[in-house]
């Protein structure tokens, strides 16, 4: 079908989202959700985090490409562009909403980056970069609040909304971005932007559906088998100590 998907965008994170959006569903909220729950208990170890995924991603995108040459390049630097643009973006949005930005805000909004541009980066140059970065931050800010506000969800790490969203998202930009550079090469002859956008529309159809239909399944399976959640006052009482016996922390 030709569908313009370079380093996962479809195959790793609309899968990882759509499921973990119906995981989330079916398990039910925690307790206090939306309000009361704590912080982010180490912004400074999620800053670790991210910073290690940041440069994991280069091998992710750029790796994609299967050749040390151009290609894989202009992969890792439209990626770099789009982790910049995307962290940007959500700080930006969080300073002129909520009058000051977070650490962790930024690192969300670098992963919506990251996620945005890995279908399409292999496509796209540097200013193809900052626009999916930008499209990035800006839609899944949005969807974050969708999912958990509006829908009621508890996706604690906002799989679906930046993961998932940024991986359509950006699935769907790569026929806008990539098709002028990629000169007709794996596309039916005479392909316009109208007629890939339909050709990427099935991909995340196709995709969404198989994930969400696969994964109820295996929720069922290991409903019946383990169980889903724990108790709420496992969940109080925190999971470390309840199911590992140890605490993470003593201060």
């Amino acid at each position: 079908m030709g569908v313009m998907d370079f380093a996962g965008g479809l195959g790793v994170h609309a899968t990882a989202g759509s499921s973990a959006l119906l995981l989330a569903f079916m398990l039910g909220p925690r307790k206090g959700f939306p309000m009361g729950l704590r912080p982010p208990h180490n912004p400074g170890l999620s800053m670790i985090g991210a910073a290690m995924l940041w440069v994991g991603w280069f091998g992710f995108n750029a790796g994609s490409a299967v050749a040390a040459d151009g290609n894989a390049g202009m992969a890792m630097l439209v990626t770099h562009i789009a982790a910049a643009t995307g962290s940007l973006v959500w700080m930006v949005i969080e300073w002129v909403k909520f009058g000051k930005p977070s650490l962790i805000g930024i690192i969300t909004g670098m992963v919506a980056g990251l996620a945005t541009i890995t279908p399409a980066s292999g496509f796209v140059g540097p200013l193809g970069g900052v626009a999916l970065g930008l499209a990035g931050g800006l839609v899944c800010f949005w969807a974050v609040s969708l999912v958990k506000m509006r829908w009621g969800i508890d996706d604690s790490l906002d799989v679906f909304a930046v993961h998932g969203v940024g991986g359509i998202t950006g699935t769907m930009l790569a026929a806008v971005f990539g098709i002028a550079a990629l000169g007709g090469g794996g596309l039916a002859e005479g392909s316009t932007v109208g007629s890939q956008l339909g050709v990427q529309a099935i991909g995340v159809v196709a995709t969404v559906v198989w994930s969400v239909v696969l994964s109820f399944i295996i929720i069922k399976v290991t409903a019946v088998l383990t169980g889903l959640r724990v108790s709420d006052d496992e969940i109080t009482q925190g999971l470390d100590v309840s199911a590992h016996g140890e605490s993470g922390y003593s201060l």
